[in-house]
């Protein structure tokens, strides 16, 4: 027989399975009955292609890694004492927010809220006055950084960890709503007003509407409406944007994946200093050989070098995209700007958190129900959803947690001294309470010591600085791989018996 013939007859045939597969209904491996088909009652199996890339992040695939020091403690605080912890894969901004990106927060609030609640706005603006100080003409950054376009791509600074952790629940929805517009879903709506404005959580629990798009989703269920609203379950959401865990940060930080020896093996040769190989903060090849890594301070009234070869290009900050990326393909987790973390600072949180997704900062929190069991109605003002603290009771018989609120767990609370004096008495013999943040990475202003991922330091979360801005984090939710691995790699490769 021929032996294209052959080859074609092979092509109609696998063409006419594919055909007849594709055909033919998905249906219950335990029960039989058909998926998405109103009449076998419409129970839906997603054709789920995996979590979509939100706008701004990168994907970090996660590991185990060796948190904690680097270097020498030279300040003999034995707050990050290096352990093996291990990090579930997640997304991470590409950059720090920048300044553009802020402004469009707060104008989204005044368009909002302004008419109305104009101190929603004021509560969000970053303090400007930061980068004043007694000894030093400041007063150009305090009226330019924020607000001319020369800095737009700069990171916003003066932004507390509230205001932050702010900033990225608004982003998530409007993501979240953009998602829902690009597919049709929801109609654009600029004109939303006080609580009348998207919140995910606030539609996901029926509780805003919007005007219904051109391709709604087609409801399946015999017994309700021709159209439904989107729900979690379809994947088509993003979760929430938040700030990165210190775990996560140091981890994402260190990028030791570029220095995995062999894609096939688990070999790390060399701790790393700094989020780059070596021991020193210049490049050390090609035509960029001697150039500086980062945006730091090299000494006393050196900040930026000679003129005619400025070392690091930068005064005070620097845009949000200089530098070189690290192997995750992060730019500026070594000077520019510390970043704000989620967690709560104690200092024997190195020996006492949990070694996978290592976290101090817990408050176990469910929504607010209204007397029917139903979501209670939304705030009247913002148009979010209300949550509250879990209680002793509800959780009285629980085995992996008995309390809400275990942000000083293990680290200083009655429990765990025997009802003796706290070991943190705030403003009396410590600075340390539970709204003291953790901040990561150094800034402009930091010596070279202080780039190195494993150091550490904390502010309140209600203060600000010319020296801190943040990023914004996501949880990866399916295979720790990425889209491309489905499954685990038990049998990726071959063994050899």
């Amino acid at each position: 027989m021929n032996k294209n013939f052959s080859i074609a007859i092979l092509a109609i045939a696998v063409l006419g399975m594919m055909s007849l597969n594709s055909c033919k209904k998905s249906e219950s491996s335990t029960t039989g009955w058909d998926y998405n088909d109103s009449d076998w009652g419409g129970f839906e199996d997603k054709d789920y292609m995996g979590q979509s890339d939100g706008p701004g992040l990168t994907f970090i695939e996660g590991g185990t890694f060796i948190m904690g020091n680097t270097e020498q403690d030279v300040m003999y605080e034995h707050h990050n004492v290096p352990r093996r912890i291990t990090v579930s894969s997640f997304y991470m901004d590409e950059t720090e927010v920048r300044n553009i990106d802020y402004r469009e927060y707060l104008y989204w609030l005044d368009r909002v809220f302004g008419a109305d609640y104009k101190e929603i706005v004021k509560a969000a603006e970053p303090d400007e006055e930061v980068w004043r100080d007694e000894l030093a003409y400041n007063e150009p950054y305090v009226e330019y950084y924020f607000t001319h376009p020369a800095y737009d791509n700069y990171p916003v600074v003066g932004v507390s960890w509230n205001q932050a952790n702010d900033y990225c629940e608004w982003r998530t929805d409007r993501v979240n709503e953009a998602i829902l517009v690009n597919k049709g879903v929801l109609e654009l709506n600029p004109n939303q007003v006080n609580s009348d404005n998207f919140n995910t959580e606030a539609y996901l629990a029926g509780q805003y509407e919007g005007v219904e798009g051109k391709k709604p989703i087609e409801n399946l269920d015999p017994n309700g409406e021709s159209t439904r609203a989107v729900e979690f379950t379809d994947g088509i959401l993003l979760p929430d944007y938040r700030l990165p865990t210190e775990a996560e940060w140091e981890y994402a930080a260190l990028a030791l994946a570029g220095n995995n020896v062999d894609e096939e093996d688990e070999r790390v040769t060399d701790r790393r200093i700094y989020p780059w190989n070596g021991t020193t903060i210049r490049y050390y090849k090609g035509g960029w050989q001697g150039d500086f890594m980062a945006n730091f301070k090299r000494g006393r009234g050196d900040n930026m070098g000679l003129a005619g070869n400025l070392n690091d290009n930068a005064a005070l900050t620097g845009e949000v995209d200089a530098f070189f990326p690290n192997d995750f393909g992060l730019f500026n987790m070594a000077g520019n700007v510390s970043e704000w973390v989620l967690d709560v600072y104690r200092p024997m949180t190195t020996m006492d958190a949990n070694d996978f997704n290592t976290f101090r900062g817990n408050e176990f929190q469910t929504l607010v129900l209204d007397d029917e069991g139903n979501v209670a109605t939304k705030n009247d003002t913002t148009g979010k959803l209300a949550y509250r603290n879990v209680t002793d009771e509800e959780v009285a018989t629980r085995r992996n947690y008995r309390t809400a609120d275990v942000r000083n767990y293990l680290d200083g609370d009655e429990a765990s001294l025997d009802g003796e004096d706290f070991m943190y008495n705030y403003g009396v013999s410590s600075l340390v309470n539970n709204e003291s943040r953790v901040y990561k990475g150094g800034s402009w202003k930091d010596r070279a010591y202080v780039l190195s991922p494993g150091t550490r330091r904390y502010l309140d979360q209600a203060e600000a600085s010319s020296e801190i801005g943040f990023r914004c984090a996501m949880i990866r939710v399916g295979s720790p791989g990425g889209n491309k691995v489905k499954g685990g790699n038990n049998f990726k490769k071959k063994r050899q018996w």
